[in-house]
């Protein structure tokens, strides 16, 4: 495999350039997680149901996830360059489609169309970001900024998105992707070339359609049965849902060229690695989601006072993410990774004594902790898979980190935000899908107010307790399974930008 390339000659063009790829990065993570604080405002003003309301969320990164992998290997043959144009194009059109989407439905529909070329970004993004620096060292530094960045957008979209909704309207969180749509699309042509590799296996475009279904089906099935109850049709779609990614898992073993190469998984330390870019991604999504409703429907604050509140945990993630590669340096990635654990499963169990009255101390703390862990999480994970693998299959090893983060984020949603919902129809007044919709009926009396908020915190408390447990569990297995020490693979530094276990942890 080859890699057709044209040196660049001028590092302050490159370093230009590398500007220019962090603007569609910084889109497609902060999509990702913009409308956790905007949702009381989108439920105001479109109404949707309690599973439209979760759709809205977790399409964009359920679509990023399952087509991540496809992309790339379109982007290796068809060009990155023109791949990532022809995305970042297209995911300007599909944000100012849903800024401007009158109900639920087309909502939904533009945000999956903003997932599916946001899927087309990210590999396509870095390998146009690694055709700039031909010194492997300069690579590694642009690299670093590029993983930070993203990580950054993931932590700040709350907070961007709350800083608008206290000026404008709540399509305004996608009509800011326009600036940076444009300026990208006129820069693009002029400091980056065009990166194209020769030799990739062709795409099975089966199991793209059955990873995308199957995923799809399953979540569908959850979202419908813990809004609207347990049914035949929700039944019939799960099990449709599961038998297709069985189907999806049986055809990749047998694929020369799999999107997915189940193999590796063989490895602890890569299974490790790739569990750890999902479920911290998953417990930071439903958290951030959850608490955002928490601060705005239970404790009343208002959408900039709201964002204010998240600020220092995102502030936290950001730090940790971009001084992670020094700790693991000094610390080695066992160390770094038990860390991460631990820290997200105590900053979750914090939320634990928030209350319909008050709590606003208790999230501070609670987002800072986790926010430590999430920022470990985010840096380390792709180094230590990609090190855990022979240098013939990192590419295979990269792709499945990245897609573990993006379905992570989703998953959040689906299923811990399917599961606070289920609590508050279980536990709540009856009278809506989710707290925002009984809000907004009138002529509560003030005892079913506080039922309704009670039981949306009781939901809140059940997710995040779920997901610290998971933590310290994934911590003590980390503990066992990691060993202490590993020699860093000859082939490292051709794989990775500093992976792997070559100190004492």
């Amino acid at each position: 495999m080859t890699e057709q390339r044209v040196p660049h000659s001028s590092e302050p063009r490159a370093w230009l350039g590398l500007l220019v790829i962090l603007g569609p990065v910084l889109l497609v993570a902060m999509d990702g997680s913009v409308l956790f604080l905007a949702m009381p405002k989108v439920t105001e003003a479109l109404s949707p149901t309690a599973d439209q309301a979760l759709w809205i969320l977790d399409i964009y990164g359920f679509a990023v996830g399952s087509l991540l992998i496809a992309f790339g290997n379109i982007g290796d043959r068809y060009g990155r360059l023109k791949l990532l144009m022809t995305g970042t194009a297209v995911f300007g059109v599909a944000s100012a489609g849903a800024a401007f989407a009158p109900g639920p439905e087309l909502l939904v529909a533009f945000r999956a169309l903003m997932g599916v070329a946001g899927a087309t970004l990210l590999p396509s993004a870095l390998a146009v970001l690694s055709e700039l620096f031909t010194d492997p060292r300069r690579r590694a530094k642009a690299i670093g900024i590029f993983a930070a960045a993203f990580a950054a957008g993931f932590a700040v979209g709350p907070v961007v998105g709350g800083q608008l909704l206290s000026g404008f309207w709540w399509g305004s969180v996608f009509l800011i992707n326009l600036p940076v749509v444009l300026l990208f699309l006129l820069l693009a042509p002029v400091l980056l070339r065009e990166v194209r590799t020769t030799g990739t296996g062709r795409i099975d475009v089966l199991s793209v359609l059955l990873s995308a279904a199957g995923i799809l089906l399953t979540v569908y099935a959850i979202k419908h049965a813990a809004a609207e109850g347990v049914a035949a049709t929700p039944v019939a779609t799960g099990i449709a849902g599961i038998v297709t990614l069985g189907w999806f898992a049986r055809r990749q073993l047998r694929l020369e060229h799999p999107l997915i190469d189940f193999r590796l998984f063989r490895d602890r330390v890569f299974t490790i690695a790739v569990v750890t870019g999902l479920l911290p991604l998953t417990a930071w999504s439903a958290a951030a989601y959850l608490g955002g409703i928490y601060l705005q429907s239970v404790l009343g604050l208002a959408v900039l006072d709201a964002a204010l509140v998240a600020l220092p945990g995102a502030a936290v993630l950001t730090v940790t993410c971009v001084v992670t590669p020094a700790l693991v340096a000094r610390i080695g990635t066992r160390a770094a990774l038990i860390t991460c654990h631990f820290c997200v499963a105590a900053g979750l169990l914090l939320l634990l004594p928030t209350s319909g009255s008050g709590g606003i101390g208790w999230y501070i703390a609670s987002t800072v902790i986790a926010g430590i862990g999430y920022g470990v999480s985010f840096s380390v994970v792709a180094d230590t898979a990609v090190a855990a693998v022979p240098a013939e299959r990192a590419g295979s090893a990269a792709a499945i980190a990245e897609t573990s983060n993006e379905i992570g984020n989703a998953l959040g949603i689906a299923l811990l935000g399917s599961l606070a919902t289920l609590i508050f129809r279980l536990q709540g007044p009856d009278l809506a899908g989710t707290l925002n919709e009984t809000l907004q009926i009138q002529g509560l009396a003030p005892a079913v107010i506080g039922d309704a908020k009670t039981a949306f915190v009781l939901g809140l408390h059940t997710a995040v307790l779920i997901a610290g447990i998971l933590h310290g569990a994934l911590g003590a297995l980390t503990l066992r399974w990691l060993p202490r020490t590993q020699p860093m693979p000859q082939d490292a530094n051709e794989k990775s930008s500093g992976g792997g276990f070559s100190r004492t942890g």
